[in-house]
């Protein structure tokens, strides 16, 4: 891991981040030499993400305690298992997983990029992988050229998978599998998931599945997000 030049945290909107994980700037700014000290992989985790993350996301901040709650049941969990195995740096491998849900323009995946965002800064690593479902499905249709289980192994076996909007495509034989076996392999591995959805509680199993819809309450924990649609404010 190499390392991160200085990287101002207030520049980037890190401060609020840092606090809800007891933080400080100044923590965040140490620079002792050491590429596997935690402010250097939270440096270079926070630099990393910002890459990844859509410009209207770059400065999200969860206003959710169950986020955090689950942020930091990660980073625990991960340097559990380092100083388990006796690793040079703690890694997210295994974790809690999080299903938000709510009706469109709530803030969902503002909430989602914000985890992500607050994840980078506790100084675990986290190797994320993000998608819509609609993406999903896109990427995984047969075409030519294109070997769709190797595109699909990228999103299963994922080391930490923000899944965005699952439920809003149109339902199918088709999706209805790529759901299923996606969530039954992330379940069985309990591999951190993070997913969104606007579909109401009580229809998950009508719009997913009663298998998926059973995997993911007891994967997942539950967060509700309630409020006016924030695009239309902002657009007004």
């Amino acid at each position: 891991m190499d390392l991160i030049p200085p990287y101002d945290p207030a520049q980037h909107g890190l401060l609020p981040l840092l606090a809800r994980q007891g933080r400080t700037a100044d923590w965040f700014t140490t620079d002792n030499g050491n590429p596997f000290s935690e402010p250097n992989i939270a440096r270079w985790s926070a630099h990393t993400t910002a890459k990844n993350i859509p410009f209207i996301y770059q400065r999200a901040v969860s206003e959710r305690p169950e986020i955090s709650q689950w942020i930091t049941a990660l980073a625990d969990q991960a340097r559990k298992v380092q100083a388990e195995r006796g690793a040079p740096v703690p890694s997210v491998v295994r974790g809690p997983s999080l299903l938000l849900l709510g009706p469109t323009g709530v803030g969902k995946t503002y909430e989602a990029h914000a985890a992500i965002r607050e994840l980078a800064v506790t100084g675990v690593v986290a190797r994320w992988t993000v998608t819509t479902a609609a993406d999903l499905y896109a990427k995984l249709r047969v075409r030519h050229g294109v070997d769709t289980e190797a595109e699909f192994a990228k999103f299963v076996n994922a080391t930490v998978l923000l899944l965005d909007d699952i439920g809003a495509a149109k339902v199918s034989e088709f999706t209805e599998d790529i759901n299923f076996r996606l969530i039954n392999h992330r379940y069985e591995n309990q591999l951190p998931t993070l997913l969104t959805s606007n579909v109401a509680p009580k229809e998950l199993a009508g719009r997913l599945g009663d298998r998926v819809a059973s995997r993911l309450n007891e994967m997942c924990q539950r967060v509700v997000i309630t409020g006016p649609d924030r695009r239309r404010g902002q657009a007004a």
